[in-house]
């Protein structure tokens, strides 16, 4: 029997070994690339540091600047407006779309496809480029408005439609937002929409009464992870307007990449990423907490 027991023991311990050596490139690449950089800046936080061999405690500092900073306090009334304008939209038009796309239209992989070709590609390089060039004062945009006797501009250099036009670009990235809408759509039942027809409810009263509310903990999830990722922008910001005109798209990461690599504040970009970090809290908490009276799950349809 105790032989027995010492086999299986030296049996779960070979298991064990085998499980944490194929484990091991990850846990390797995690501590380094994730646990090592996110504990580090909060040390960072409360220092001067600024890429110099020496660099000393300076408490709150950081944080109290964060608060006292022109520069920074308009990133955030930047992104904030940004995030209140460009999620709703995007939202609205991935839903309408996914609703077109549910009617058992021909070709309908077709047009999966179409649509979300736009958000596997929205955030790079070469598609921000291709915005600045539609939006700039002789690009495709204006040559068509040219068409109907309307005089363009520089939609990008100008401070009133910049930050439009980075709405825009995040409301035409709403493909992955569409197929999560689609799934969910598929999963209403057919039978509640005849059972309101035959009640003589139209279109528009089955929408708001059936479709919404089924497919309420989509509509969540869909909210709380493009708030997140409105506040995450970067690319489009530094590629078509690099934060300008007159700052007016000078979003909170682009300020935080600014102070950290090109004016050498890196102890206070820090405290930027981490107030940053607890604004995106903040909001997925309220959202969390409003959610308790609109998003409907199976057990409160009962």
């Amino acid at each position: 029997m105790k032989h027995r027991n010492a086999s299986l023991r030296r049996r779960n311990l070979a298991e064990a070994g085998t499980a944490y050596g194929f484990l091991s490139l990850w846990l390797i690449g995690l501590f380094t690339f994730t646990v090592w950089p996110f504990s580090h800046s909060i040390y960072l936080a409360f220092t001067n540091y600024s890429f110099d061999p020496t660099y000393e405690y300076v408490g709150f500092q950081n944080f109290f600047r964060v608060f006292t900073d022109g520069l920074s306090l308009k990133s955030m009334n930047v992104t904030a407006r940004f995030a209140i304008f460009s999620v709703p939209l995007r939202l609205a038009v991935a839903l309408f779309v996914a609703v077109l796309l549910n009617k058992g239209i021909r070709g309908l992989g077709v047009y999966r496809t179409i649509y979300y070709i736009p958000s596997l590609v929205g955030s790079g390089v070469a598609v921000a480029i291709m915005w600045r060039r539609i939006f700039g004062r002789r690009g495709l945009f204006n040559n068509i408005i040219a068409l109907f006797g309307v005089q363009g501009q520089d939609w990008i250099a100008n401070p009133d439609t910049a930050r439009l036009m980075l709405v825009l670009l995040s409301a035409w990235q709403f493909g992955s937002a569409m197929l999560i809408f689609l799934a969910a759509l598929k999963q209403v039942p057919q039978e509640m929409y005849e059972s309101a027809e035959i009640d003589g409810a139209g279109v528009v009263r089955q929408f708001f009464r059936i479709t919404v509310p089924l497919i309420s903990p989509v509509i969540f999830f869909n909210l709380t992870m493009n708030i997140i990722n409105a506040f995450r922008v970067f690319t489009q910001a530094k590629i078509i307007t690099n934060g300008g005109p007159m700052n007016e798209t000078m979003f909170m990461v682009l300020n935080i990449y600014n102070q950290a690599f090109r004016f050498g504040n890196m102890g206070y970009a820090a405290a930027l990423s981490w107030t940053l970090l607890l604004i995106i809290g903040a909001f997925t908490a309220v959202n969390f907490v409003a959610s308790r009276y609109w998003v409907y799950y199976e057990t409160r349809l009962k």
